[in-house]
């Protein structure tokens, strides 16, 4: 799980404001709790008889570049860098973030024509800040007063996003699961900081977290210097390179090892330059882990994500399915960690404008594309043979993490890093046994080819 990949950018914005470093600067430090939250006015989703979730207008607005045969992720190389798992492993290597693995993922790049966005999808951005922060699960990282004198920029706008994002998803969780989030606020001394949201041993998920977090600063030298070894060209002034990077990510472990694990991702980076221009990019994608095959299932999770892409391009969700697969592969299992979904990153065309639209439209999809499956199979029996089974498939999902994920491999090598919340993604139990082979015509064989062989599920 990835919560910020820092990666390289390819192009340089047109010129924004400078206000968003200096009000980062003046007023982020982290406010007292707000009173009188309250559900938040977000809702994109209703629910019908059944248990059966619908999205409303949602919409994703990527597209990647150089997805074709013969670009393999398994070992070749591609632009980009180090992906920083855990809200606190942006706190620990934000700045550094940039340094380890830099050329691993390819670039991501919005068509020259996007339709128009519909007026749903602005729909709550227009509210008044501090009523539409009653609805969070903890007021944000930046002080209500700095975020309200600049509405209208990108890092206002995103920090939002990225907050309402986690409110709408761990009240949704809450709602079937009955237990509360445990919220942690941290400040990161260089600047910034984060809100970490854990359920543990819930009735329905074993562990849930959403994290969201908001840092600021100035890139090392040695992060300079990395990016400007792959081409970068940056213009520091006296020697300073401002930067804000945020975002939001989730890893939901249930108990019943017919409700699949869920991972999501979303995130922001911005550097400004001496004469006042930004370089900006953005990245993310949702992936599903299951333990069993169902076709219903995983039909309904990438169809969610394929009509939001298709309202934008033909070519988003295959591209962006495409590389989660790649991304999301074991490779001394020689299988994917999941049944996939969409991922990309350094996205930064054609417009800042249109690129968060498609981050936004994205986002709004992490509820209807999951908790359908949740609901379904809530009630479903199992026995101690599938519970074992999932614990064997968790111990793939820990070696995933602990071995390939970079996020997790670099916070835990910096000094300083917050190991809660890098480890977040982790699951409670998970289990090992030797030489374990699934018996042929099993279900649990079944899922394995599926994980070797990744399919096309819409």
């Amino acid at each position: 799980m990835a919560t910020f990949v820092f990666f390289s950018v390819n192009r340089t914005a047109q010129t924004t404001a400078r206000r968003c470093f200096i009000s980062h600067s003046n007023g982020l430090a982290s406010t007292g709790h707000l009173s009188s939250f309250h559900s938040s006015s977000v809702r994109r989703w209703t629910s019908l008889p059944g248990s059966r979730w619908f999205s409303r207008g949602t919409g994703v607005r990527f597209m990647s570049q150089g997805t074709g045969a013969g670009r393999s992720a398994y070992g070749r190389t591609r632009r980009g860098a180090l992906a920083l798992t855990g809200a606190a492993a942006a706190a620990a290597a934000a700045v550094a973030g940039f340094m380890a693995n830099a050329s691993h993922f390819q670039r991501a790049e919005m068509a020259s024509r996007v339709p128009q966005v519909a007026e749903e999808e602005r729909e709550g951005e227009e509210g008044d800040i501090l009523e539409r922060c009653r609805g969070f699960m903890s007021p944000p990282v930046t002080d209500v007063e700095v975020l309200q004198q600049r509405k209208g920029e990108m890092c206002t706008r995103m920090e939002m996003l990225i907050m309402e994002t986690q409110a709408e998803f761990c009240k949704a969780l809450q709602k079937v699961d009955g237990g509360t989030f445990k919220v942690d606020r941290w400040e990161r001394k260089e600047g910034g900081g984060g809100i970490s949201c854990v359920m543990q041993d819930g009735k329905v998920f074993e562990k849930a977290g959403v994290n969201v977090s908001v840092v600021f600063g100035n890139l090392t030298e040695e992060a300079a210097r990395q990016m400007r070894s792959r081409g970068k060209v940056l213009k520091g002034k006296d020697g300073k390179l401002p930067f804000c990077a945020m975002g939001v990510s989730s890893v939901i472990h249930p108990k019943n090892p017919h409700i699949p694990t869920v991972h999501f991702n979303y995130r922001y980076f911005e550097i400004e330059e001496e004469d006042g221009s930004k370089q900006w990019w953005f990245g993310g994608g949702t992936d599903l882990t299951p333990i069993y095959v169902s076709k219903e299932d995983a039909f309904l999770f990438h169809n969610t994500l394929k009509e939001a892409c298709d309202k934008h391009h033909p070519q988003y969700y295959p591209d962006f399915k495409k590389w989660c697969d790649r991304y999301f592969y074991i490779r001394h299992r020689g299988e994917t960690r999941g049944i996939g979904g969409i991922f990309f990153d350094d996205l930064d065309s054609p417009s800042q404008e249109e690129a968060f639209s498609f981050v936004r439209s994205c986002a709004r999809t992490v509820v209807p594309c999951y908790l359908p499956i949740v609901h379904k199979h809530l009630n479903d029996a199992f026995t101690d043979e599938e519970k074992d089974w999932q614990q064997v498939r968790r111990g793939r999902y820990v070696e995933f993490n602990l071995v390939y994920d970079r996020g997790v491999k670099f916070g835990l090598a910096t000094p300083g890093s917050r190991i809660e919340s890098i480890l977040m993604s982790l699951p409670l139990t998970a289990r090992w046994e030797y030489m374990h082979e699934p018996a042929k015509g099993t279900q649990e064989a079944e899922m394995l080819e599926v994980l070797r062989n990744p399919k096309e599920w819409v």
